[in-house]
């Protein structure tokens, strides 16, 4: 038996137990334990109840103890959809921004994800490295044990495997884990301006073979967007890159409503992502065929843009998760207190439902939900402690992280 870890008396323990995402009245289900206790072995959760019953169960000695008295202690979370490896800052267009320039004006003028590209492909793997540790240093610290990560600012062969290969090497150096996205359709490249389709051509002969070949990205994500890729040459790409064996995500309906929705459905894509212009028919088909929807409350706070309706679509079926976007442009943060804050005081969703998005349905938006998201028998012990007894204090604490212990593995990996 490997080394054994046991948190016991949480004056709350917040399991989020099941292995697919809640959907609808699932979400404010928790599965509250109180003054509850997980017995760990070897980085897998064993043995989950109230801590009289659970320490009756323990026969063996126990490597170490950590009494959660007065804390709350639930999954960690799981952040499903960042770009945190690029190059370079953007500080000046987001002055543009505060001026009342739009995202797509930027865009055009060859500003936005042209311009880190730019900043990205002349940047060493080293330096793309130290700043991408940097940046997960600052998730772990957030409570974030498993994070989605996505290329995208190469558009190009050689940096686009640059920056899947940081993440492969950042994989093992550090604590947060790391689930790998290709996204070289994130945007068209001025080399290839009004040929968008042709790009998509390049990206299925030259660049995902090399992907798969080298087992870099266990996804495919794509810009599905007016005046970027089109719902046809989105369904080209991740037709093509699920024949090579990665799952499917979408950019989707986040500017304009194009049918990104109708096509993550169509596709039985993992998720659908952004959904700030989904249409309703795109919300049924979604929830006919449990496609998660992750919703980006940071970057249309950061943008000034409505808010995704996620209530209309939980109410619906769809099973909702959340994550912050975090990228150099559109959404420069990683800040989970901004997004529990977000989804609580102005998308509607109850202080339960947003954990649940954080936890058990982020795991599921990045197909993890039967190793992670969750405390329960067979799943990886990745566990924070509040400093706090309740869940009803996240949200209560305006963007302020109260996380006070963070274990990965069975493994205490940060603490205040």
């Amino acid at each position: 038996m490997g080394e054994t870890l046991l948190i016991k008396n949480a004056a709350e323990l917040v399991t989020c137990s099941g292995s697919a995402p809640k959907t609808g009245a699932a979400m404010n289900d928790l599965g509250i334990i109180h003054d509850g206790a997980v017995l760990v072995e070897d980085g897998i959760i064993t043995k989950v109840g109230a801590t009289a019953e659970l320490l009756s169960a323990i026969t063996g000695p126990v490597d170490k103890e950590i009494d959660a008295a007065g804390k709350c202690v639930l999954p960690g979370f799981v952040d499903s959809h960042t770009h945190f490896v690029f190059g370079g800052y953007r500080a000046e267009e987001f002055s543009w921004r505060l001026r009342g320039d739009t995202y797509m004006e930027i865009m055009e003028r060859g500003g936005g994800i042209v311009n880190t590209v730019r900043d990205t492909r002349l940047a060493s793997k080293q330096e793309l490295k130290e700043l991408a540790r940097k940046r997960l240093d600052s998730m772990l610290a957030l409570g974030v044990t498993t994070v989605e990560g996505k290329s995208g600012y190469g558009l190009d062969l050689d940096t686009e495997i640059k920056q899947l290969e940081v993440m492969a090497e950042l994989q093992g150096e550090q604590a947060v884990e790391i689930v790998t996205t290709f996204m070289g359709a994130h945007a068209v490249p001025q080399e290839y301006q009004g040929r968008s389709g042709e790009f998509i051509d390049f990206l299925i002969n030259e660049v995902l073979p090399v992907v798969a070949e080298r087992k870099l990205a266990e996804f495919c994500d794509v810009f599905c967007e007016k005046g970027v890729f089109s719902v046809d040459e989105s369904r080209r790409l991740l037709l093509a890159a699920s024949k090579l064996g990665m799952k499917s995500k979408l950019h989707a309906d986040e500017i304009v409503q194009l049918g990104g929705a109708e096509l993550a459905a169509e596709l039985a894509a993992v998720s659908a992502d952004h959904l700030l212009h989904v249409s309703d028919e795109g919300i049924r088909k979604m929830a006919e065929t449990k496609v998660v929807a992750t919703l980006l409350p940071a970057t249309a706070f950061s943008l000034k843009e409505p808010y995704a309706r996620g209530r209309v679509m939980i109410d619906s079926g769809v099973p909702v998760a959340l994550a912050s976007d975090f990228n150099p442009g559109s959404c420069f943060t990683g800040s989970i207190p901004l997004i529990i804050a977000l989804a609580t005081l102005y998308m509607g969703l109850t202080p339960a439902e947003t954990i649940s998005a954080l936890t058990i349905n982020a795991a599921a938006a990045v197909d993890k939900a039967d190793k992670i998201g969750s405390i329960e028998s067979g799943k990886q012990a990745d566990i924070i402690i509040l400093e706090h007894p309740s869940h009803l204090y996240l949200p209560y604490h305006i963007g302020v992280s109260i996380v006070e212990t963070v274990i990965k593995k069975g493994k205490v990996v940060w603490s205040k």
